[in-house]
């Protein structure tokens, strides 16, 4: 078990900065960013465990993929803030899985503080699109997968009846525009058209995770904008920002470079006029019906920005409260 020794058994720890395309407003650091942190960490880990993603690909064909991330915001980051990044294993040899806890602690004040927890899941996925690669080393065949999400539990359409009335759009010879309603007539949800561009993949032929944190900023904006709650508005308006407490994302299957990609953002729950909980859905056209390759939620809130350091957060009012739950 020399192989993977380190990599499942032992933690490791890296000073990461934020990147500075992530400070959007002001000097703080989004969501986005906050999960590239994390995304980094578990790559240095690996690295440190003598299994960088670029060996595991040319010398074995295997693509280091992460497939689920869960990560919690508990303060936020700042551009220049410089933080400590730990990787503890979860998973042990034998299970099918990759699984890791990540932890990022940031210096306020003399006060070491626990900003970011987020629990990551990855698999080695075989790659099929060059040549085959010498047989993979019996250490790293447990995690090594022929499809992204196989490794995992099933995940249920989280709304057969809107994938159902879209597929009968689709075989009546409906366009876009009829796929799109009927996937969000009746509920309160947003969706959208895209095709699938190579910046948001990776290893040649498949959309990335953090391709998918792009999609699910882009669907928020994309939502209050249509809401007439855009983020210029509400800034304009009483220099009010969205903050982020929670995202989730989870690869179900694997959606191509260049496919169309339907996304779906549903608004579920309003938690006392202070936050808001959505999921967002991806589906490609596969044998002619919608096919889900994604799936994950995102919490919301919104905080006032009292000078260029500080902001609070603050309640939601009717005019933000009508426009999330789409009165």
């Amino acid at each position: 078990m020399t192989l993977t020794k380190s990599l499942l058994n032992e933690a490791t720890t890296v000073r990461l900065r934020p990147r500075y395309e992530g400070s959007n407003i002001c000097t703080w650091i989004g969501f986005k960013h906050v999960n590239y942190l994390v995304e980094e960490a578990v790559l240095v880990h690996f690295a440190q465990s003598g299994l960088p993603a670029r060996a595991l690909y040319e010398e074995h064909g295997l693509g280091l993929d992460f497939t689920t991330m869960d990560t919690r915001i508990l303060h936020a980051f700042h551009l220049d803030d410089e933080a400590e990044a730990e990787v503890v294993p979860v998973a042990k040899g034998g299970e099918e899985a990759l699984t890791f806890k990540v932890t990022i602690r940031v210096e306020r004040n003399g006060e070491t503080l626990k900003a970011v927890t987020s629990n990551v899941r990855l698999a080695l996925r075989v790659d099929r699109y060059l040549e085959a690669a010498a047989e993979v080393p019996a250490e790293l065949a447990p995690f090594a997968v022929d499809r992204l999400g196989v490794e995992l539990p099933p995940v249920a359409d989280p709304g057969p009846e809107f994938t159902a009335a879209a597929n009968a759009a689709l075989a009546g010879g409906g366009d876009e525009r009829a796929v799109l309603t009927a996937l969000t007539t009746g509920r309160n949800a947003y969706a959208w058209k895209w095709n699938i561009p190579y910046p948001y993949c990776h290893f040649t032929e498949r959309l990335q995770l953090s391709g998918y944190l792009r999609l699910m900023e882009e669907a928020k904006d994309r939502f209050v904008a249509d809401r007439g709650i855009s983020i210029k508005t509400l800034l304009d308006d009483r220099r009010w920002i969205p903050v982020v407490p929670r995202s989730t994302v989870r690869i179900v299957d694997e959606a191509l470079m260049e496919e169309d990609l339907y996304t779906v953002y549903t608004v579920e729950e309003v938690f006392k006029d202070f936050t808001y909980t959505s999921r967002m859905d991806n589906y490609v056209i596969r044998d002619g019906a919608l096919h889900l390759v994604q799936s994950g939620r995102i919490v919301h809130g919104y905080a006032v920005i009292d000078n260029r350091r500080d902001w609070r957060l603050v309640s939601f009012d009717d005019r933000v409260l009508d426009a999330i739950r789409g009165q």
